[in-house]
């Protein structure tokens, strides 16, 4: 019986991220939001569950995976993958490390690796060391970061501190040595008694090699580059044109943009965005006075507009701006009365006949897709690395679900190209 591999990806974005680049490498891939339906088709590779983990408390995130996990093994996954974001977005109390050491000793195991490397979007490792774009990942824009500020690149010292077990490192020599040398050095690891083995990964020419290294490990964890070298050492690319038609959007019914990431990459975005097609500020003021009636009011007004290009509607501020409202509102305040005018917008939207909704930002993409109610997804094609179009598997909607810096500055525009002439 072949394997097949269950993914607990700690929030939407990341899920749909991991589940893009393994379909791009051939493999058929399911998406399901939280548990999910009661069966998934018989003939997928991989089944990703998607939650929102990732700066929850710890206590919720470890059950929330536990029971993933569960769901997952009725479903007839044998081998597991933790994904988590390639900036390996944690505090000093978690939640990777804790979530991994959970799912360690539910499957009876006591080694894995830690390999959030993604080269073609810029994020590498090199001696243990998180980069991203060439910087230190504690000097890059992942040192602000209002949930989870990174301040140490050093990926054995952020595990250690935020895990119970040992930590070590397979150095790039071991890569460039091939498969056999990267298994080789996990052996002696192992029986050092490390329990996550930090991978050095410069290329995506490296993810193949690591892809077959682990592939025999009950538990890996990581980003989706190394989703990417699993299916490609499994399948060598083939089958994909095949899987993503399953999850291409239609070219039927309207759409709309909802950005509500303030990254500077989506900033840009919308910055661009702004200069092609009809636009709107979601106000933080008027969500939090009266959330219904701003999100009738918006609905409404991106309703009225033409249907091409989409109209957008933003949350998106650059970083001063964001400290202003923080701090005159309280961060925890403002982003939950967006998330829920975003949420009460796209079901509204949903009701009048709009089928493809284009969303930039984590929290921004579980909160719209919770909305409007869908329960898993088909993976469609990459519209950047990492970012693909999914459709639901029981209703006619189709999302695209960005994470806050992936995409170029054209990414919104990009994204309607898959369903226009």
């Amino acid at each position: 019986m072949a394997h097949r591999l269950g993914v607990i990806a700690d929030d939407f974005t990341g899920a749909t991220d991991i589940a893009g680049f393994m379909v791009a490498n051939g493999w058929r891939v399911t998406q399901l939001i939280g548990h999910g339906p009661a069966e998934v088709p018989a003939e997928v590779d991989a089944v990703v569950i998607s939650l929102k983990s990732r700066s929850c408390p710890v206590e919720q995130a470890v059950a929330d995976s536990l029971a993933a996990l569960e769901r997952l093994q009725e479903l007839g996954c044998d081998r597991f993958f933790f994904k988590y974001c390639s900036t390996f977005d944690s505090t000093a109390e978690g939640n990777i490390g804790p979530v991994t050491d959970a799912l360690l000793t539910a499957l009876d195991q006591d080694f894995t690796v830690i390999c959030p490397a993604l080269p073609v979007n810029g994020r590498t490792v090199c001696h243990g060391n998180l980069f991203v774009n060439g910087v230190l990942l504690n000097e890059s824009g992942m040192k602000d970061h209002p949930v989870t500020p990174m301040r140490d690149a050093s990926l054995p010292r952020l595990m250690a501190a935020q895990a119970n077990g040992k930590v070590g490192l397979v150095d790039y020599q071991a890569v460039l040595a091939g498969a056999g040398a990267v298994k080789a050095k996990l052996a002696e690891l192992q029986a050092d008694g490390i329990n996550y083995a930090v991978l050095d990964t410069l290329t995506m020419a490296d993810l193949p090699v690591l892809g077959e290294a682990v592939s025999e490990l009950t538990l890996v964890t990581g980003g989706s580059g190394l989703g990417a070298g699993l299916a490609r050492h499994a399948t060598g690319g083939e089958g994909a044109a095949l899987a993503r038609e399953l999850g291409a959007p239609d070219a039927a019914g309207r759409a709309v943009v909802l950005s509500g990431s303030c990254s500077q990459m989506t900033n840009a975005q919308v910055a661009a965005y702004r200069q092609q097609a009809p636009h709107r500020m979601v106000e933080v003021e008027s969500c939090l006075s009266d959330p219904e009636a701003c999100a009738i009011e918006l609905a409404d007004w991106v309703a009225a507009q033409p249907a091409s290009p989409a109209p957008m509607l933003y949350a998106t501020q650059p970083a001063d701006a964001l400290a202003r409202i923080q701090a005159e509102y309280g961060a925890v305040r403002a982003s939950e009365a967006v998330e829920g005018v975003f949420a009460r917008i796209a079901a509204r939207l949903a009701e009048q006949g709009f089928s493809k909704f284009i969303v930039a930002g984590g929290e921004t993409s579980g909160i719209v897709t919770q909305s409007l109610a869908v329960s898993g997804f088909h993976i469609g094609p990459q519209i950047a690395p990492g970012v693909p179009w999914v459709r639901a598997l029981d209703k006619p909607l189709s999302l695209a679900l960005k994470s806050g810096n992936f995409g170029d500055e054209q990414f919104f525009a990009k994204a309607q190209e898959f369903y226009h002439d």
